[in-house]
């Protein structure tokens, strides 16, 4: 078999491999042929995978230990990199306000030094109620929620850098979903990981449109805009449409749809927000979500144009195949999961 040729110029700093973004960002730059490091505080063996090529994308990373936090660690790893993929969060909903500001300001730092770009993955948090429902790259952020208000001051500090010649690319999207994606919306709401898909929860109000993404087509769009970097503006802004759940129906019917094809037969029940209002004044995670559930009760979607414009389209793979890869990968088709990762 042969041996694919790592070019000079291409090496890429990740950091979150172990996330769900970055660890698929990470596996493409790798089976593209980029030389792609990965500082992470554990560092253990590559998850098991049937799929030879991307267990070959796995092996070809090199993972070194450290962390977010620390400046000359992240220092230390980005040297001789071109770009900095910054897909690293706090676990859970845990210390947003005292992790998230200062791990970007050692990504900052340590690409000012090395001359590196910037590549973020974006939410939708950052926008309220007054630029709904289609939201543009260059709408105003004003946000309604703690975590949003965060992720503004985080795009903030990229473009604050921008002047200090530091260039960056941001990529925002809907809630992720994927094989490997355990941490999200559809694997711990919608249905439970590891578990055969018997019941699918709604979290949203019907007649109410949602934003999902892919995150393979994510990390594609991503890998594509860091290929042309050179090309972009210096603080260049990207918004994929996904999949756009417009009456807030459609996702729930895809789930059903592609477990029947298994033989499951599931049944459709609303999300059990009054117990989530019940649990929240006890524990950090029911606040976030209650906190966020706005975006369940007014549509948000996003428009697509300069991606499109930049790439000639979108990243796309069919719905009803992602959702197969992805209940197939959180063990929800009555097969092992494999290799489940925090969405980021």
């Amino acid at each position: 078999m042969a041996t694919r040729t790592l070019e000079t110029g291409r090496t890429a700093l990740v950091l979150g491999v172990g996330g769900g973004i970055g660890g698929e960002v990470a596996r493409q730059l790798a089976g593209a042929g980029w030389r792609v490091r990965a500082l992470q505080r554990g560092v253990g063996a590559a998850a098991a995978t049937d799929a030879t090529a991307t267990a070959s994308a796995e092996r070809a990373i090199e993972r070194l230990r450290g962390d977010a936090m620390d400046r000359e660690a992240v220092l230390r790893a980005a040297e001789g990199c071109d770009v900095i993929l910054h897909a690293v969060n706090p676990p859970g909903y845990r210390r947003w306000a005292d992790l998230v500001l200062p791990m970007i300001d050692n990504t900052v730092a340590a690409a000012q030094a090395v001359g590196a770009t910037v590549v973020l993955p974006g939410t939708v948090y950052n926008f309220g109620p007054e630029t709904l429902p289609l939201v543009g790259e260059d709408a105003p952020q004003r946000p309604r929620t703690r975590k949003g208000a965060i992720r503004v001051a985080l795009e903030q500090r990229l473009e604050t850098a921008s002047a200090r010649g530091v260039r960056s690319i941001i990529v925002r999207a809907g809630d992720f979903f994927g094989p490997r994606v355990g941490n999200s919306w559809l694997a711990q709401g919608l249905v439970k990981a590891g578990q055969p898909v018997r019941t699918v929860r709604e979290p949203g109000q019907r007649g109410v449109g949602h934003t999902w993404a892919y995150v393979p087509d994510v990390a594609r769009a991503i890998r594509e805009l860091i290929e042309m970097r050179a090309t972009l503006a210096p603080f260049a802004r990207f918004h994929m449409t996904g999949h756009w759940d417009a009456d807030g129906t459609q996702m729930a019917a895809a789930i059903c749809r592609v477990a029947q094809r298994h033989g499951l037969h599931a049944q459709r029940k609303p999300f059990p927000w009054p117990l989530i209002y019940a649990l929240a004044p006890f524990a950090t995670t029911p606040r976030e979500m209650l906190e966020m559930r706005y975006l369940w009760r007014e549509a948000l979607q996003l428009d697509n144009a300069r991606l499109v414009a930049t790439l000639g389209r979108e990243p796309h793979t069919p719905l009803d195949t992602a959702l197969e890869a992805t209940l197939a990968g959180l063990g929800c088709l009555g097969e092992t999961p494999h290799g489940l990762a925090a969405a980021q």
